[in-house]
């Protein structure tokens, strides 16, 4: 195991100790929650520099890495909601294009190619880890409340075009897929009678 997957499953660690933090009621644990969840952010952008820099880029750690981010975010937002600090409807939009996501991937990689991380998926993921920390802390400062509600809402509009996205290159790719199948295939026409001169041609 490389280090770049080493730190996206040490992601995955972090995920129930965040959970734990921002459930807990006590003084300061606000900023522990966001200090421990920004530490867990951290590695996303520390694996994906590791892997390239090292050219340790795997098939394993292309789907491994963006199944981590969605627990930890996903966990995060959930433990809001129980907190009542974010709405449901919100979440739920945010969660299921990240299972929608997780499915067209597991799809592709079922018919031998894969989805990789656009450019509007890495900036919904930036925007996501902005509007926890803010939201964990707007009771802190006056103007949090409103910049974490405007956070929430570009993170809603950027999950649902990266979304889109995604279907649509998943869509592009299969019909390739398809094309690349069926060229090239000979059609057998079966009850027919092969002539004299196509049996001779046969038989060379």
């Amino acid at each position: 195991m490389n280090l770049p997957i080493s730190l996206t499953i040490l992601r995955i660690f972090f995920v129930p100790l965040v959970v734990v933090l921002l459930l807990t009621r006590g003084q300061n644990m606000d900023l522990w929650a966001v200090t421990v969840f920004l530490l867990a952010a951290a590695t996303d952008l520390l694996d994906g520099y590791l892997a390239r820099k090292r050219g340790q880029v795997t098939a394993l750690g292309i789907l491994l890495d963006p199944l981590a981010d969605k627990l930890l975010t996903a966990s995060a937002f959930i433990s809001l909601v129980e907190l009542h600090l974010v709405p449901a409807w919100m979440v739920v939009i945010i969660i299921g294009r990240e299972l929608a996501v997780t499915g067209l991937r597991s799809i592709a990689s079922a018919q031998g190619f894969l989805l990789q991380a656009s450019d509007m998926g890495k900036t919904k993921m930036v925007l996501q880890v902005m509007a926890i920390s803010v939201i964990t802390l707007e009771t802190r400062f006056s103007l949090l409340p409103l910049a974490g509600a405007v956070l929430l809402w570009m993170v809603v509009v950027f999950a649902t075009v990266s979304g889109t996205q995604y279907f649509w290159d998943f869509r592009r790719k299969m019909d390739a897929r398809l094309n690349q199948r069926t060229t090239g295939h000979l059609v057998v026409i079966p009850g027919g009678k092969e002539k004299e001169g196509e049996k001779d041609a046969a038989a060379h």
